[in-house]
């Protein structure tokens, strides 16, 4: 059963992973600080007998590596996902080296294997971030049993008790794996976010867009209405003047009729968009049918019913003709047309205190596993309905945009799920509710002016 959805973009995870360079190469040098500190406190100060002079050069390998990079690449260069694995690698091998000569699973500091799996988590791809996973994991294992053991001056052996160090084994590995898929998860869904975001701002800007384009072509159609009324004015006057010369009077008489032609397109131009202030309101059944008409004729019967539920008369209230909610009932109605079998159903309701909209469609409803997810972007599912991989992206859309303007959009299904509906409303609804006062147009009085155009 096939997810509804309107649009489709490119999952985030599809995309190569880019990571500054400076913020590892940061993070490299936070890392070899602490290590040099740790290592000689610990030989000068706690008394403890390290292989200093390895450990030492366990850790210019990495201010080699520092060096290199820098080097070779610019500080704003960002890195490939392969190179930025080929560092947390590096990273990786240097920590297990450097713990390899102090003592292994019994040194404290064997927790900072954490760190290059959960940054490998952030940035890199999944197959990326279970490999590098699968290494620490295996490193950690190795350093349980191979490794220099850590010694006092007096030759007395730290080691842990066995149970001890099973159970730090554990603690580290369950660590590991937890932490790395949680910031994988909480990247992926950020990612995610940000990519609905920014399509659900590109719709509403192309939506502003071609809200906007009708008022510079009233403008134009307006401005440019003298100097024509001029045009046709003189070419008039020739034409009688020149009434002796008839090769000259035919070019007069042409002039008019092309300013006559300029005329009749500007006046239809105006019809098709005004920035006039009364304009930028409409009744609810016209913004409505507004947002309905591009899915007029693609096969499927929309609907329309408008009724008060208060017994208020007239033709509905007059709202705010906002691009969001323009654009946001467009994808609300696609989406049902696009997984309607024979119809779908517009209901709109208002009162004294709300203006409701659903919208519903005589398909199979949506997938109980989603539906307490559906307003999510990018709710994939394998299987689509002919070839439609609907990912959830259009109903993101319609939430975002609605709600910016007030609205509460909430999700059910009428029917059980899988049974179509049949000449009943009840397969998928999708409803919006707004206070009226929220969406209501602005008392205006009858000489308001326009708005100005810039």
């Amino acid at each position: 059963m096939p997810l509804q959805s309107t649009r489709t973009l490119l999952p985030p995870e599809t995309r190569e992973p880019r990571v500054r360079l400076n913020t590892l190469v940061n993070l490299r040098w936070l890392a070899v600080l602490g290590q040099t500190v740790t290592v000689v406190v610990a030989e000068l100060w706690l008394g403890m007998h390290l292989l200093l002079g390895l450990c030492l050069l366990v850790i210019g390998l990495a201010i080699v590596a520092n060096l290199v990079v820098i080097t070779v690449y610019p500080p704003n260069h960002r890195l490939s996902g392969r190179e930025a694995f080929a560092f947390l690698l590096f990273d990786l091998i240097q920590l297990g080296a450097l713990l390899a000569l102090t003592g292994g699973l019994h040194n404290p500091f064997a927790l900072l294997f954490l760190a290059p799996v959960t940054i490998s988590a952030t940035v890199l791809r999944l197959r990326a971030t279970i490999a590098l996973g699968a290494i620490a994991l295996a490193m950690i294992s190795l350093l349980g049993g191979y490794f220099v053991p850590l010694q006092t001056d007096a030759g007395e052996v730290l080691a842990l008790p066995t149970l001890h160090l099973t159970g730090f084994l554990v603690a580290i590995t369950i660590g590991t794996l937890f932490l790395s898929g949680f910031a994988y998860r909480l990247s992926h869904e950020t990612e995610e976010m940000s990519a609905a975001l920014l399509a659900t701002q590109t719709a509403l800007a192309r939506e502003q867009k071609l809200h906007d384009l009708g008022g510079v072509v009233a403008a134009a159609a307006h401005e440019l209405g003298t100097p024509l009324a001029t045009i046709k004015l003189v070419s008039a006057e020739l034409s009688e003047e020149l009434a002796d010369r008839p090769e000259l009077r035919e070019d007069a008489e042409l002039i008019r009729q092309q300013a006559d032609r300029c005329r009749d397109i500007l006046r239809s131009m105006g019809r098709a968009g005004k920035s006039d202030t009364h304009l930028m309101t409409a009744p609810i059944e016209s913004v409505v049918r507004e947002a309905a008409e591009p899915h007029a004729n693609r096969g499927i019967v929309i609907l329309f019913d408008f009724a008060s539920v208060s017994g208020e008369a007239g033709i509905g209230p007059i709202i705010q003709r906002k691009p969001e909610i323009i654009h946001g009932l467009r994808n609300m109605i696609q989406n049902a047309v696009d997984f309607a079998r024979e119809r779908v159903w517009v209901d709109v309701r208002w009162s004294a205190e709300d203006v409701v909209i659903r919208v519903i469609d005589d398909g199979y409803g949506y997938p109980a596993e989603v539906l307490t997810r559906l307003g999510d972007p990018f709710l994939r599912r394998r299987e689509g309905r002919n070839g439609y991989d609907g990912m959830g992206l259009g109903l993101f859309i319609a939430k975002t945009l609605l709600e910016r303007t007030g609205g509460h959009m909430s999700f059910a299904n009428g029917t059980p799920l899988g049974r179509p509906a049949r000449e009943t409303r009840g397969g998928a609804i999708a409803e919006v509710t707004w206070s009226r006062a929220a969406i209501a147009a602005p008392a205006q009085g009858a000489l308001d002016p326009n708005r100005p155009l810039e």
